[in-house]
């Protein structure tokens, strides 16, 4: 066997960078617990908004979500995620997963860990992984915290539905429960996007503000309806589709085709990041 085949003994290409150290990295990081504190802090924020500025009302005879945050902690935690699903929500996903790749090239460490040698396909794999789970949990932490906070401050009760109705607590944890999920599945564009970004620059500022600022494109294009149904492709158009979830009579055809398009998109993003950082000349 030649040199340039050989290799140590006791090497195994799918032991190297184990997700339980990525991990370890990740969490430790500062911009991790900063962004945590800034999700845990929300919920608190608008409990204090509504405690000064009273209670929210209907305004024009027209009930909305949003005037019934003080109903009950599923209220509050529904309100949480109407208020943060469009845009804050967008900056966890585009910093787990647009500051993988580059950030190891910004410290001149990207070159070391594929010297170790960890393949390139596992490196990209166990920093995708984690990524997702920490967007996941970033997600999962704002209504938990929000549902706690809301059922101190306005008890326990039924999540009551502005068009009328309610769901009792078990239904209702389980619809936002669906919502939360589906929140995840509809940002995987913008984590496919960060990510496939993270892979072409040595700026993680770059990745991570390309996604957040492609992401917003998005929304203003949703928001000209001179376009028809072409905005039926964009992912912006389905965001709040979860909100069909927390019905009486729950519809689920738009978070359908909401969740094929965005893991459509997603999973062709991810292609292009790992077909393209196979063939990339890492030198940083």
């Amino acid at each position: 066997m030649s040199a340039l085949t050989e290799v140590a003994p006791g090497y195994r290409a799918g032991r190297t960078l184990p997700l339980r150290v990525e991990l370890v990295r990740q969490l430790t990081r500062r911009r991790t617990l900063v962004m945590g504190a800034i999700l845990a802090v929300l919920p608190l924020v608008l409990l204090i908004a509504f405690a000064v500025g009273g209670d929210p009302g209907s305004r024009n005879n027209q009930v909305t979500l949003m005037d019934t945050a003080t109903a009950s902690g599923a209220n509050f935690a529904a309100v949480n995620l109407f208020v943060s699903a469009g845009f804050l929500l967008v900056i966890p996903v585009a910093l787990f997963c647009g500051d993988t790749v580059a950030s190891e090239a910004s410290w001149s460490s990207l070159r070391y860990l594929l010297a170790a040698p960890v393949p390139r396909a596992r490196l990209l794999w166990s920093k995708l992984v984690v990524a997702l789970g920490l967007s996941l949990a970033a997600m999962l932490l704002l209504p938990l915290v929000a549902l706690a906070a809301g059922t101190a401050a306005y008890g326990w009760g039924p999540l009551e539905i502005p068009t009328g109705g309610a769901l009792d607590t078990g239904t209702a944890t389980q619809r936002l429960v669906v919502a939360v999920a589906y929140i995840f599945v509809s940002q995987l564009v913008t984590a496919g996007l960060a990510f496939w970004l993270s892979t072409k620059t040595d700026a993680p500022l770059g990745a991570v503000g390309g996604a957040v600022g492609l992401t917003i494109v998005g929304n203003v294009l949703d928001a000209v309806t001179a376009l028809g149904h072409w905005r039926d492709f964009l992912p912006a158009h389905w965001q709040f589709a979860w909100a069909d979830a927390v019905q009486p009579h729950p519809e689920w055809s738009g978070m359908i085709q909401g969740s094929a398009l965005s893991v459509t998109y997603a999973l062709v993003l991810f292609a292009l990041a790992f077909r393209g950082f196979s063939r990339k000349d890492v030198v940083s």
